[in-house]
């Protein structure tokens, strides 16, 4: 990616990068709170939720795992989990999960996408890599609560992290300048999974 693109874009990537962990901290919470857990399992699940696809992006292209050198992420995760674990459940809706994992899925799809190809890695596998920090924070959360994944149900999911680092890289490399390659994927991704959540949008299943 340009530099001169990179630079321009930073501000936002980062406003990105505290809303993905933010809004994933926060689903992970609402899943301990779903399982009526101690303060304790609010945090371990808002920190693995939060942190989880940041730290295996950045264990595949071979940065220095970002929470482990940056104070804020912890704090965020922590604190959302401990805003959750004041509010009564019944503030929250059955489906507040699959919301705030919507807005964490486009955020950190870009995001993810963004700092793989900043730190080298080519387009497609920078791709590859907001799908990865996207989804695998979700995953974790689901395999820790002892829930079914996300990713093996129908419904589509994996495929709006794809349309958000997709659209990302391809306009970046386009030339597109600004923001509006994140804006327009981020937006894009959200939307799809949207659609999603409210009308049940699937991909068909192999029928053998």
């Amino acid at each position: 990616m340009h530099p001169v693109f990179l630079s321009s874009l930073s501000p936002f990537l980062a406003w990105l990068d505290i809303a993905g962990v933010a809004v994933f901290a926060a689903s992970g919470a609402l899943a301990a709170a779903r399982a009526q857990r101690t303060i304790v399992t609010f945090c371990f699940f808002a920190l693995v939720t939060g942190t989880g696809g940041g730290t295996i992006r950045d264990l595949l292209i071979d940065a220095p795992v970002f929470w482990m050198h940056r104070t804020l992420p912890v704090a965020i995760c922590l604190t959302v989990a401990a805003l959750v674990w004041m509010t009564p459940q019944r503030w929250w809706s059955s489906r507040a999960i699959d919301w705030f994992d919507a807005v964490g899925l486009a955020a950190y799809a870009v995001y993810g996408a963004s700092k793989a190809i900043s730190a080298g890695v080519p387009p497609l596998p920078g791709a590859l890599m907001g799908v990865v920090t996207a989804c695998f924070g979700g995953i974790l959360r689901d395999i820790v609560a002892g829930v079914p994944s996300i990713i093996m149900r129908p419904e589509i999911y994996v495929t709006a992290a794809a349309l958000s680092s997709g659209l990302f890289v391809t306009l970046s490399m386009a030339g597109l300048p600004s923001v509006w390659p994140a804006a327009i994927g981020a937006v894009a991704g959200f939307a799809l999974r949207a659609l999603a959540i409210s009308r049940g949008l699937a991909l068909p299943a192999y029928r053998g």
